[in-house]
């Protein structure tokens, strides 16, 4: 076949998916709890009893992205292993535990003519998801849809093309098995990119997108989309640890953010300490981080504390370190001489994903929660667990940065709509 014809083929595969899709969602919209839930069990199942497949389609992918010379980020967001699996198929469970949303009453009220008014809970119809890297996002975001009563249209990214085929058609199966409509999950085997293109130009079929990747696909799909597009992943986060800090507590907490798993969005990438405590916090942060082989840049303050203590892996701060996002063991220090100060750095710096303060003043910390304005904001907590599963919504769909409609880590209800119904006994307006 020539590499027109295979165009032309891969043009063909995407809208006959679309239209499978929307014919599907018209029945998803009344399955029944029981069916959905039954589906997602034996996709949780799947995960496990055919895991040797999986893993060996993602080996092929692994292989060929360390050949390609991919970034350490990338490869850890590619790689499966059996304990990711289980992860996997125990947050599908968790999926099915959860309350159906499709169909739940948000509000009810009888106005003063008697008309019975309430809102409820519909699914958004047909969801496309053009994603990079993670074949996890193939399950959770299938996953997520089915329960919510959407059909959903994958795209993944070429680098994970095997693993994603191979999990897609998996949830497909379990799909079929329990009488879920055919459609409902469609998986776009073709890497080819004008279909992203394409997708993009489905208004009518596609009634929203949600782009998983870097900052550049974000920003191509949010401007090229013809359709409501939800956006975020791109998270510069921060830690203030505050004069009032434990400093103990504040070890723990930046050590955690920074080094638990650098390579994904609610990782920490900026710290930011008071000066009152900054002498004697710092050292103990850089230590534990010393130990992880975190790179810290730091700011011309942090250097002149830490420099004699700590030789190796402490190198001074540029302009390009404050609000960016590293996804790897390097972290930016900067001393601030008060909260206003900090609340300031992240306004202009933070992408408005994850903030967190580290203090025993409990002014300091409503405050900060009060004033900063990201997705999501802790008080004396890590910021690693801005994830759906984490939140007990049992997977996320993405984490969203935007403020209409949805934001933060996006479950069952936020890909839904409502409608309104509304009872009446023969009234007429006057």
């Amino acid at each position: 076949m020539t590499e027109r014809a295979e165009r032309q083929s891969a043009a063909l595969e995407l809208k006959a998916a679309g239209q499978a899709a929307k014919i599907a969602s018209r029945r998803l919209a009344f399955l029944s709890t029981a069916v959905k839930n039954n589906a997602l069990l034996n996709i949780a199942n799947a995960l496990i009893s055919r895991q040797e497949e999986i893993l060996a389609a993602n080996k092929v992918d692994y292989d060929a992205a360390r050949a390609s010379g991919m970034s350490e980020s990338m490869i850890d967001r590619l790689i499966l292993s059996p304990s990711r699996l289980e992860a996997m198929a125990q947050d599908v469970r968790a999926i099915a535990a959860l309350p159906d949303p499709v169909g739940e009453i948000i509000e009810k009220r009888t106005l003063p003519n008697g008309l019975q008014i309430s809102k409820r809970r519909v699914p958004l119809g047909v969801i496309g998801a053009i994603y990079e890297s993670r074949p996890n996002v193939t399950i959770d975001i299938s996953c997520l849809c089915l329960k919510a009563g959407n059909a959903i249209i994958l795209r993944g990214g070429k680098e994970a093309i095997n693993s994603n085929n191979v999990l897609s058609r998996i949830a497909q199966e379990a799909c079929r098995q329990t009488g879920v409509p055919d459609g409902a999950i469609q998986f776009i085997q073709s890497p080819e990119h004008a279909l992203v293109n394409q997708m993009l130009k489905m208004k009518g079929i596609i009634d929203l997108i949600i782009p998983r990747g870097g900052a550049g696909l974000i920003k191509l799909i949010s401007e090229s989309a013809t359709m409501p597009v939800i956006t975020g992943g791109i998270g510069v986060c921060h830690a203030y640890i505050d004069k009032e800090a434990d400093i103990e507590k504040a070890t723990a907490i930046a050590h955690n953010a920074k080094v638990q798993r650098p390579t994904v969005c609610n990782a920490l990438d900026c710290l930011l300490v008071h000066a009152e405590i900054a002498p004697a916090y710092l050292p103990f942060i850089a230590r534990r981080w010393a130990e992880s082989g975190v790179e810290m840049h730091c700011d011309q303050r942090a250097l002149e504390i830490l420099k004699p203590i700590f030789s190796l892996q402490i190198v001074p701060a540029v302009d390009g370190d404050w609000g960016k996002e590293f996804l790897s063991l390097v972290a930016a220090i900067k001393i601030v001489d008060s909260l206003d100060e900090a609340l300031e750095h992240i306004e202009t710096y933070g992408s408005g994903h994850s903030e967190a303060i580290v203090t025993e003043n409990h002014a300091a910390a409503q405050r900060f929660l009060n004033e900063v304005d990201a997705a999501c904001v802790y008080a004396n907590a890590s910021t690693r667990f801005t994830d759906g599963s984490q939140f007990g919504m049992g997977a996320e769909i993405g984490i969203s940065t935007q403020k209409f409609h949805a934001r933060g880590p996006m479950s069952l209800r936020e890909i839904t709509s409502y409608k309104w119904t509304i009872f009446g006994n023969g009234q007429v307006r006057a």
